[in-house]
């Protein structure tokens, strides 16, 4: 149901959307939500048709985007990040979308500029370019320098942009409202689609945010003297202005300028590796738009980032399940790839296995008996992508940036280096996860939390059995469920709980010795009884193992 209120405010803006869909072939999709009535003229949609009826759908979706303005293009480009939404065609056409917008004049940036720091920014700064370095559909970008003498870059939102994106972001939640109660909703949520939109896009224009994120990445490589994270300026960052130290360098994309002045591109490849799977394998924080234009080479083959503005965040869960779907893609086990996908959430427990498994086959296939040097991420990722929309495959949206993310940063270092191998950059990083996934500090706390979990059971598990062994004994158990219970069931209950609790004490006296083994003082007698536990501990699961199999 439409929020009538907002839909009155709103209305012009109403119409221009539906319009440039329904201009562009979409109408029916409309139709089927009841939006239709806010229509401009038939006619001028037939005209408009002819127009443009040698197009592609996914070209249309496009054109349709780039037509309604800054929201609609944000939007695309994180939906070129989400195979799991859309076609794979249209995730193509989607990656083509430019985010590029006229420059707005000088006295609309130092208005904006002066309402942010209260002076004008003349006083501020002891010079300001008025012609922008950049100029972007949410921004623009302006060099200045300090009264210091330190050169800085200045990032001020576009003004009135700001209302413009809550009026068409307010929109998309009443259409994705509407969404919600058609077929649409079968197979997706168009609500939490929309709002996971919303959060990204309004991350994006909270400038202490972006301000935020380029502080930690700037703590996460302080260590790594090839990559270098510009400062920010805080005494006079705002939320619509970030003021970054500037930098200078080669275009990363731009070898015939890097092999002029004398930085080897090859480095420079095996650089940028090192920056994308570090973040992603070893900090799970990982800078989300890597475009060429973000980065310059600066001297030595040091790599300076800019543009903060878009992160992905991985947990060490994530970060676990990749590494297990890696293993498994590498043994070509189909089967344990579907049980990783369900495991993980990403597939539903009553998906099609069969034909998933299929699927994953045939895609396993294709790169059997390739060297992993002679395998590309981006092929990978595209040959995955009708896989994911056919079976409706739900992986977080940070793990689809982390596609795109790859498949970009690969693409810079093959320019860069032919012979360039993402994996064997990747390898050390992935070997030392693998090895944490072993060691008590990563499954202790979680195995702990189990024991917890069992031992607040135990505690209120003798009320409980008492309460429902009188049911049983009367006849009819709390839940209104007459039973027919004969001492055999009773005592194979008994038995049951019995190795229940068993099993329990013998799992926390075993991870009890193995957090002894990580923090015990290096004492040959402590070792000694440590070893002694061990073995009772094997002769006591031996046994019990023994006992179970007795009785099958």
């Amino acid at each position: 149901m439409f929020n009538y209120v907002r839909r009155a405010q709103n209305l012009s803006r109403y119409r221009r959307i539906i319009s440039v869909f329904v201009q562009h072939g979409f109408g029916s999709l409309l139709e089927q939500w009841g939006v239709d009535r806010y229509l401009i003229t038939p006619a001028r949609i037939r005209r408009r048709r002819e127009e443009l009826e040698r197009l592609t759908p996914a070209q249309h979706f496009r054109l349709a985007l780039e037509e309604l303005g800054p929201t609609f293009i944000k939007i695309g480009q994180i939906l070129s990040t989400r195979p799991d939404l859309l076609p794979p065609e249209y995730i193509t056409e989607l990656s083509k979308l430019q985010d590029a917008a006229p420059p707005i004049p000088w006295e609309d940036v130092a208005a904006q500029l002066t309402e942010e720091w209260g002076r004008p920014p003349e006083e501020l700064f002891a010079s300001i370019e008025r012609t922008p370095l950049a100029s972007a559909s949410l921004a623009q970008v302006h060099a200045a320098t300090l009264h210091s003498g330190e050169e800085v870059v200045i990032k001020v939102q576009r003004p009135g942009i700001w209302p413009t994106i809550q009026s068409d972001l307010a929109i998309l939640e009443d259409l994705a409202s509407v969404a919600q109660h058609t077929s649409l909703a079968e197979l997706y949520d168009p609500m939490d689609i929309v709002q996971d939109f919303s959060f990204t896009l309004q991350n994006e224009l909270n400038y202490l945010q972006e301000g935020r994120n380029a502080d930690r990445f700037r703590e996460n490589f302080e260590g790594e003297p090839a990559i270098y994270i510009p400062k920010v300026y805080w005494d006079f960052t705002t939320r619509r202005v970030l003021v970054l130290e500037r930098i200078y360098g080669v275009k990363i994309n731009d070898v015939e300028t890097m092999t002029r002045v004398g930085i080897d591109p090859k480095q420079v490849a095996l650089n940028s590796a090192r920056l994308i799977v570090k973040e992603v394998l070893e900090d799970g924080y990982f800078h989300a738009d890597p475009h060429p234009g973000n980065f310059f080479v600066m001297p030595g083959a040091v790599i300076g980032a800019m543009d903060f503005g878009m992160v992905g965040h991985l947990s060490r869960e994530d970060r676990i399940n990749l590494i297990k779907l890696y293993v498994a893609s590498v043994r070509l086990d189909a089967d344990r790839i579907v049980e990783q996908l369900i495991r993980m959430g990403a597939a539903n427990a009553y998906i099609n296995r069969a034909d998933l498994k299929r699927s994953i086959t045939r895609l396993l296939n294709k790169y059997q008996g390739l060297p992993l040097k002679e395998i590309r991420a981006q092929e990978v990722v595209n040959d995955i992508i009708p896989i994911v929309y056919r079976f409706h495959l739900r992986l977080p949206s940070d793990l689809w940036l982390l596609g795109k993310t790859l498949g970009m940063m690969e693409g810079v270092g093959l320019q860069l280096d032919p012979d360039f191998d993402m994996f064997a950059v990747s390898k050390p990083f992935a070997e030392k996860l693998m090895r944490e996934m072993w060691l008590p500090s990563t499954w202790g706390p979680e195995i702990i939390g189990d024991i917890q979990a069992w031992g607040d059971l135990f505690e209120v598990l003798p009320r409980a059995s008492a309460k429902l062994l009188y049911g049983l004994e009367s006849g009819k158990v709390p839940l209104d469920m007459t039973f027919d219970v004969q001492r055999p069931v009773m005592d194979r209950l008994d038995r049951a709980l019995t190795r229940l609790s068993v099993s329990l004490l013998l799992g926390a006296f075993i991870l009890a010795l193995a957090l002894l083994i990580s923090n015990a003082p290096a004492s040959p007698i402590i070792m000694a009884l440590i070893v002694l536990g061990f073995l009772t501990a094997m002769g006591l699961g031996l046994w019990f193992l023994i006992s179970v199999l007795r009785r099958v």
